[in-house]
């Protein structure tokens, strides 16, 4: 098989032959340029020189030695004899060698090439007029290439852009390369590659002997198993590829079969009339190394009876199946499913079939990918319909794609039913069901449900699952999911039970089920309905005994896509129900109460959502029992009694707004869910204490509901957000696993103090409430949300050694947080004193106090809390933080006080001393855990206009700046780190969280050298519950401090730093255009440079390490080593005094700055300090 180009060494992969006048500066060229940017070497003659009818040596010799040839047939191609004199020798060494032959037919119609007509029959008949020999030849060759299948690209307004195609081409043309070491593959071979190179990796393992391949019928997985057997045999003594091996033991049975296959593959007259194989044919299998392929394989026991335990170490053996667990029982060491075509795959396999082209055509693209759609990736549906619309009319198609909306195409649906044929009789109805009905329901739901119809219906659906003919789709849960063809071939199996509608089983056609329903044509056949009622034509009011004759009716399914509810019954009347209901879901039920006749013994799924439903006898009758369900006067009242209820899963009265009360629910003792969100009439529920099994209860908008629930002692999560609960009561102590607890915008005003029993809380929501008293909480709590109460002050009892990570006192008129520390406030000031509180808090990661308009003064804030968001707090004077020297700082660090427009300057002086302090030791982390490598990030937020020149010794007034690098700070190298303030003007941003700083420098080196950086600041964390962020409305100029990790830098010699900043907005952060991005201007920028030398980057290191320990407050460096970055002289403690402002600017400053009116300011030539010492954090 292998040609003598297959061993040469090829000078170039792709030969490109085209007519240069026709498209070397425009097609051509661009696709060259494509072809040479993925690495691919081409063969471009760009002298396209007119040398006579005979092909030059060099050209032939660049033909022989390329892989493949991609010819671009353009309208002048056939008048040029050179490149005629090409493509004959082209499609040549196809013929004889194998070479890859690619045509693209540029702004030509394909049938003129291979029926030489329009401008060719010109071009021809001028070579023919001049006798020369090569004409026959030519055309030939011509006519062939026209035959090929590849790209045509029509032009025009219509058609895609030339770059799309390009771009198709050259991921075709790389495919083919990667393939082309053992020849080219068969041209219908689309998307199989990929799939292919996994196979034959799998081979080269030594521990996959026995290789599965599964996958539903007409997938692929033959054409597969082909491929990679025709690519691997080569390297075994002996081979054999044994198809459909399940219908030739149907014909032949087990022992010709087998007879056949060891024939084959001993390559001699095998004949065994025993179960067993001899011994002697044993110890020839055992000397053998073979690889195998077993095709269609629906039992195990047919691999095991072919001797396949027997071959040689080294051997393989490849079965495919549609049945996963027939791979599994029989010994597949690795199992490999056979996948869907993606998009692009599958039209241009339909295309192969439809157009012999790699592209549909302009005017059949979109009908093309409707057909693709419906293929949903399958080869054998693509190539089917392709072949079958091939030189079809357009009018043709769309009458096609109509059909296919109804019925199946025959020759597939043959194909699929082989697998339904092989089901049991139970498989067989689950099918159906999923099928017909439950095609959009969770695997749960649909377990629940069809366990009450068949024994044993969860193994049926996994059964079902390994076969193929369902799937799962995890996007959104497990969700079933089932391949159109298959659905299409279910629902042709249903039409076939009989002509009549009403005899048929199941029913979903719109059409359908309105002339079942409209005339009362139903059967006892009928197992289940579903219908889309906003399908249906005209209204259809229902007759009260339209089901009465449905005796087996199992699922009744009425919904509505678009609220459209044209399915409706005379309110007086009571429309029957069959007792054999399992499923009913009927949104937007018309009647005001369920048949008194139906009982509910079957009953698993009760949706009524949207409902009228108002009650269910008349209000003469006083509470009767009637099998299941009781009535009471107003409206609806539920009672179901015990032994009708234990099948109940699931019941969704959503959105019913008549609802008034559900009663007694003792019965449902299997109950999971009840959803009564939006019952707006809801005035009681039932206790349910009992329902062991309840895992879902939404009440959520049930504004008249004041008591709170009685529920089992396992609930776990509970939301009754936006109801009229006023209290949760003494009772709660009982829920001992309740995790989650969401009362927001709720009526609550007391919180028991049994809520801090509760051990397994974690979160608790009690946003918008009118509780005016801070709740006691577990010490376990992880998430408090209190804004927006009327809490004013946390009291002195509050537990400071809670597992808090989050606290929101946003929009509260919070006074004081007493704590163990006596603060003393003076005059009427109100106070959150979280001196001795909160840094106690030793897990809190995120305090929220947004628009708290009563505070003033924030004191102590600690060190180790990540976020800190005081936004919009109007009357705050006066923030001070805790000793930073004493705690471990987190790795990001958020501290926004933006709109804080009173703090006076100390507060502001202090924010910005903390701020460096942070960046400083983030550095000195950076540093010592250089190898390591460590994440971390500094944003302080607050308002002004001015940069410190105390911190920022490099300043200017706009968006850039250079700087010079002190040139004497190196003892014996080191680390350089860069510290950032910006002022800029936040009024079009509406949070900071959208706000994404980005800062592009330069490091200039002694020897010339530039190295360029690219840094960015933005919060990556989802600390916020709300689904939307709240808007903070920024309002005029803010100052930006902003530390990253990315800008720590070991030094390389550097002299000279260029900074360049931007601020983007991003989505939905601005409030007169959604989803817009745009900047936001930076006025000024300031830099400053933190210096680590080696010997300190090392003390760092021993200290992390733990070899070394460094005394965080001894003093006995020498000035020389230890140098202050506010003063020479000044000590460390001096250096971070949080509240103190009487130092001198002589003191404070690092730098002078003489001409700070200049655009850019540089630093004198100063040493600057090294980073302050503080506790450090040992790697993990």
């Amino acid at each position: 098989m292998a040609s003598s180009s297959s061993s040469r060494q090829m000078k170039h992969q792709v030969f490109l032959s085209f007519r240069g006048e026709d498209t070397g500066l425009n097609f051509t060229s661009h696709l060259l340029k494509a072809l040479k940017d993925t690495g691919i070497n081409v063969f471009f003659d760009e002298d396209t020189l007119e040398k006579g009818d005979q092909l030059s040596l060099a050209l032939s010799q660049a033909i022989a030695t390329s892989n493949l040839s991609i010819i671009v047939l353009s309208v002048n191609y056939a008048s040029s004899k050179s490149c005629l004199a090409e493509l004959s020798d082209i499609m040549d060494r196809k013929d004889t060698e194998g070479h890859i032959v690619l045509p693209i037919f540029y702004h030509v119609d394909p049938s003129d090439v291979r029926n030489l007509g329009g401008r060719f029959k010109t071009s021809f008949d001028d070579h023919e007029s001049e006798k020369l020999d090569q004409v026959q030849q030519w055309q030939t060759a011509f006519v062939e290439v026209g035959k090929l299948k590849g790209w045509h690209i029509e032009g025009g307004k219509f058609d895609r852009p030339e770059t799309e195609y390009i771009k198709d081409i050259v991921e075709y043309v790389m495919k083919k390369l990667m393939n082309s070491k053992s020849g080219s593959a068969a041209e219908e071979l689309v998307g199989i590659d990929d799939k292919k190179r996994t196979i034959l990796r799998l081979i080269d393992q030594e521990d996959s002997r026995v290789i599965g391949l599964w996958g539903m019928g007409g997938i692929g997985k033959t054409t597969l198993a082909d491929a990679v057997y025709k690519e691997a045999f080569t390297k075994f003594e002996d081979h054999c590829f044994l198809q459909n091996v399940s219908q030739k033991l149907e014909k032949q049975g087990i022992q010709s079969l087998r007879n056949e296959f060891l024939s084959k593959l001993l390559n001699q007259k095998i004949h065994i009339g025993t179960p067993s194989i001899s011994f002697t044919l044993i110890e020839r299998l055992n000397n053998k190394r073979v690889i195998v392929v077993f095709d269609d394989v629906n039992d195990p026991d047919q691999i095991d009876c072919m001797g396949v335990k027997y071959f040689g170490d080294g051997s393989k053996i490849i079965i495919t199946s549609r049945d996963r667990q027939v791979l599994r029982n029989g010994g597949a060491d690795k199992m490999y499913e056979v996948k869907k075509l993606n998009e692009n795959d599958s039209l241009q396999l339909f295309s192969t079939f439809a157009f012999k082209l790699l592209n549909p055509s302009v005017d059949y693209r979109d009908l093309s990918n409707k057909f693709v759609e419906y293929a949903q990736g399958s080869p054998l549906a693509l190539k089917v319909l392709g072949s079958k619309l091939y030189t079809k009319t357009k009018k043709d198609w769309e009458s096609e794609v109509e059909k296919l909306k109804e019925y199946g195409q025959p020759k597939i649906l043959q194909i699929l039913k082989r697998s339904f044929g092989e089901l049991d009789e139970i498989e067989k109805n689950i099918f159906l069901d999923i099928a017909c009905i439950f095609k959009r329901v969770s695997k749960k739901e649909a377990e629940e449900v069809l366990s009450c119809c068949y024994k044993g219906a969860a193994c049926g659906i996994s059964n079902l699952i390994d076969k193929c003919l369902l799937d799962i789709d995890c996007k959104y849960g497990e969700y079933i999911s089932v391949h159109d063809m298959l659905e299409e071939m279910g629902k042709d199996i249903v039409r076939q039970e009989s002509k009549s509608i009403g005899m048929r089983s199941r029913l979903w056609s719109p059409e359908d089920v309105d002339k079942v329903l409209r005339y009362s044509k139903g059967s006892e056949s009928i197992e289940g309905i579903t219908l889309d009622m906003s399908q249906i034509k005209d209204k259809l009011r229902l007759h009260p005994s339209v089901f009465e004759n449905m005796l087996s009716l199992k699922y009744l399914e009425f919904y509505s896509c678009n609220f459209d509810k044209k399915l409706l019954a005379d309110e007086h009347d009571i429309v029957s129900l069959p007792n054999e209901l399992r499923y009913l879901r009927w949104s937007y039920y018309p009647v005001k109460y369920l048949p008194s006749s139906f009982n509910p013994k079957n009953l698993v799924v009760l949706n009524l959502s949207n409902g009228n439903i108002e009650q269910l006898l008349d209000d003469n009758d006083h509470q009767p029992i009637v099998r299941g369900w009781c009535l009471e006067v107003m409206k609806l009242f539920y009672v179901f009694v015990a032994q009708d209820l234990v099948n109940l899963r699931k019941i969704n009265v959503s959105q019913c707004k008549n609802l008034r009360k559900i009663a007694n629910l003792l019965g449902a003792i299997n109950l999971k869910t009840l959803d009564c969100s939006g019952c707006e009439s809801l005035v009681e529920l039932p206790c349910l204490n009992r329902l062991t099994s309840l895992e879902f209860l939404e009440l959520e908008e049930c504004y008249s509901l004041k008591e709170f629930p009685e529920l089992p002692n396992n609930f776990s999560d509970l939301s009754l957000q936006e109801t009229g609960i006023e209290e949760v009561p003494d009772s709660i102590d009982r829920l001992t696993s309740l995790e989650m607890l969401v009362l927001s915008n709720s009526m609550v005003k007391n919180v028991s103090s049994h809520i801090s029993k509760l051990e397994s809380l974690g979160l608790l929501d009690l946003s918008y409430c009118p509780i005016a008293e801070f709740p006691e909480i577990p010490r376990n709590l992880r998430v408090l949300e209190l804004r927006g109460t009327q809490i004013e002050e946390v009291p002195f009892c509050f537990d400071c050694q809670s597992s808090l990570t989050l606290l929101d006192l946003s929009y509260t008129s919070i006074q004081k947080i007493q704590c163990n520390m006596s603060i003393s406030s003076s005059g009427d000031i109100k106070t959150v004193d979280v001196p001795s509180s909160i840094t106690r808090f030793g897990n809190l990661v995120r305090l929220k106090m947004n628009y708290c308009n009563s505070l003033k003064l924030l004191s102590e804030v600690p060190p180790d809390l990540s976020y800190l968001e005081a936004h919009g707090c109007s009357s705050l004077e006066k923030v001070t933080f805790t000793d930073q020297n004493l705690f471990e700082l987190p790795d990001d660090i958020f501290m926004i006080f933006s709109n804080c427009f009173n703090l006076n300057q100390d507060s502001i002086d202090n924010i910005l001393e903390s701020a460096m302090f942070k960046a400083g030791a983030q550095v000195e982390t950076r540093t010592s855990l250089w190898e390591i490598g460590w994440e971390s990030q500094t944003f302080f937020c607050f308002p002004g206009n001015e940069i410190s020149a105390n911190k920022f010794e490099f300043q200017s007034l706009n968006s850039s700046i250079d700087l010079k690098i002190a040139p004497n700070w190196r003892v014996g190298g080191g680390f350089l780190a860069f510290a950032i303030c910006l002022v800029a003007d936040l009024t079009d941003c509406c949070h900071y969280k959208n706000l994404e700083c980005i800062c592009e420098y330069q490091l200039k080196a002694t020897d010339g050298g530039n190295e360029k950086f690219k840094t960015k600041w933005y919060d990556h964390e989802d600390g916020d519950l709300d689904s939307e962020l709240e808007d903070f409305e920024f309002m005029g100029d803010h100052v930006l401090v902003l530390f990253n990790d990315d800008m720590v830098k070991k030094d390389e010699d550097y002299v000279e730093a260029s900074f360049e900043f931007y601020i983007k907005g991003h989505y939905y952060s601005w409030k007169e255009v959604k989803d817009k991005t745009d900047d936001i201007e930076v006025k000024k920028c300031g830099v400053h440079v933190f210096y680590v030398d080696e010997d300190q980057f090392d003390e760092m290191s021993k200290d992390v390490s733990g070899e070394g320990q460094i005394d965080e407050t001894s003093n006995d460096e020498s000035d020389e080593d230890q140098i202050d970055e506010t003063s020479s002289e000044a000590s460390d403690e001096d250096q971070f005094d949080k509240t103190s402002s009487d130092a001198s600017d002589e003191d404070q400053e690092k730098f002078n700055f003489d001409e700070m009116s200049k655009d850019v300011c540089f630093v004198e030539e100063d040493i600057p300090d090294p980073i302050p010492r503080r506790k450090r954090r040992k790697p993990t």
